[in-house]
């Protein structure tokens, strides 16, 4: 009896008391009971789907509230001719014909390429700069502090920033008025002269977004393996070389990352010229084209041409970014 009890113990084919169990049994036993387990705690594969499918669908709801309706529905007025007030009124590709005889969209769009431009040379290099600095700081106390600083702008709102620097540049009270004129300097009419105000705006768009490009910089400087810095100077190379070679070779992922994510948010400028500038600036000095943009949809209810614009601009930055992909190809290191 013992051993028929020691015997429903193993199950049926187990071994009896003193045999050793035969491992052909356990080993096809043993699937059985996960697999019977498994199908207990999940309900199959169908009731696996449905939960992916449940966690999936807010950012499919959203991407399609928000990101391809709105694309989809630029893409069918940019056919037609539309003020929001009347019915719309098929106009084939003239909006298209229209693009290229407006000047003031060439205007748009020369100045929006010098900012974008400007804001990604000044970015990265000063990006690079200031995180090379800060990772060579000794005192971790005063690095974290710097970093904070450095940081801090970006998160305060495009609205308090222009006010902030529209007031820190006045001509008639302005600090940085104050102390040219301390040293000798006429201080310009930063946002009247055509001259000076879209490179006012080029500076007060670094200064408040430079701390992001600084942090993805110093990330990506931390990630440099120091045991080829210390090869490279074993090697008798000195500082400058083995920034050029070892350090920069090593970041260029970092730095292709950094350019693009710049340039598509420097294209795409609205807030500091609208606050600071408004109907952009001076003889439309300062007249981006998603200022334009704006200006033609919601100004002039020019709703059919304004999404002629919209598309231009997808198609600009999609051929920029595509051409970055394509050099990114001859320097980009690839681990």
């Amino acid at each position: 009896m013992a051993g028929r009890a020691d015997g429903d113990v193993f199950g049926e084919g187990g071994a009896r008391q003193g045999e050793r169990p035969d491992p052909s049994t356990a080993v096809t036993a043993a699937p059985s009971l996960v697999s019977s387990g498994s199908r207990a705690n999940t309900g199959g594969p169908g009731h696996r789907s449905w939960v992916g499918y449940a966690f999936v669908s807010p950012a499919v709801l959203l991407f399609v509230v928000f990101i391809l309706g709105p694309f989809v529905a630029a893409i069918i007025l940019s056919f037609y001719s539309w003020d929001m007030l009347t019915p719309s009124k098929f106009h084939g590709i003239g909006n298209f014909t229209k693009m290229f005889s407006d000047p003031t969209l060439y205007k748009a769009l020369s100045n929006t390429f010098i900012f974008a431009i400007a804001s990604v040379v000044t970015h990265l290099v000063g990006g690079l700069l200031l995180a090379v600095g800060v990772n060579r700081m000794t005192n971790k106390a005063l690095s974290y502090f710097v970093r904070t600083s450095l940081f801090f702008p970006f998160v305060i709102s495009w609205a308090a920033v222009a006010l902030l620097w529209k007031y820190v540049l006045d001509p008639t009270f302005g600090i940085v008025t104050y102390y040219l004129g301390q040293i000798g300097i006429n201080s310009p009419n930063w946002f009247i002269d055509p001259h000076w105000a879209l490179t006012a705006i080029i500076g007060i768009d670094w200064w408040h977004t430079v701390g992001f490009t600084f942090i993805i910089m110093l990330a990506g400087l931390q990630t440099v393996p120091t045991e080829l810095i210390e090869a490279a100077r074993s090697d008798g190379c000195n500082g400058w070389q083995v920034f050029w070679n070892v350090t920069i070779p090593l970041m260029s992922p970092t730095i292709f990352f950094a350019g693009i994510i710049t340039f598509i948010g420097a294209f795409q400028i609205f807030d500091p010229v609208q606050i600071i500038t408004p109907n952009g600036g001076p003889n439309n000095s300062t007249l981006t084209i998603v200022m334009y943009l704006y200006q033609q949809g919601f100004q002039a209810f020019q709703v059919g041409y304004a999404s002629a614009v919209s598309l231009l601009v997808f198609a600009i930055m999609a051929l920029v970014t595509a051409l970055q992909f394509w050099l990114g190809r001859k320097w980009v290191h690839s681990a």
